[in-house]
């Protein structure tokens, strides 16, 4: 069976620490898989917010759509550790971009490496819209 492997890169843009809650935690007694991919999902709507994007914009109906995921998992998370998550844009396209994500704890201690595949959609036509240079380039870290 072929693993899955995420390529993190050399450099990454934003950074946010977050605890792992006792409601993370699975029968197994550490991070459940859908835990991690929920605080993934906070890491990114601040990554986003970060670059000056969102998730989705009432007003103009438009925002961000997750098109896949990956996870590769390192090691076990526990209640109590702070999980320091590590984001950059990667991979940039005509109509999305990568989220590459690394997770470690405080004492460095690696959790996982995950992507999550976005493209950039109007909610009220049902449409991708483009990325645009303006957008890739805070994606990049570009000063504008």
């Amino acid at each position: 069976m072929a693993r899955v492997k995420v390529n993190l890169p050399e450099t990454f843009l934003f950074s946010i620490e977050m605890p792992v809650r006792i409601t993370d935690l699975n029968y197994g007694g550490h991070l459940g898989n859908d835990a991690l991919l929920s605080l993934l999902h906070e890491a990114r709507v601040q990554f986003l917010r970060h670059v000056g994007l969102t998730e989705f914009d009432p007003a103009t109906g438009r925002g961000t759509i997750m098109a896949d995921v990956a996870i590769e998992y390192k090691g076990e998370g526990f209640y109590g550790d702070v999980l320091h998550i590590q984001m950059a844009a990667d991979d940039l396209s005509k109509y999305g971009f990568d989220v590459v994500y690394r997770v470690r704890t405080q004492a460095g201690r690696e959790i996982a490496r995950a992507k999550t595949g976005m493209l950039m959609f109007d909610y009220k036509a049902r449409k991708l819209q483009l990325l645009g240079e303006e957008v890739a380039g805070r994606l990049r870290g570009e000063a504008g």
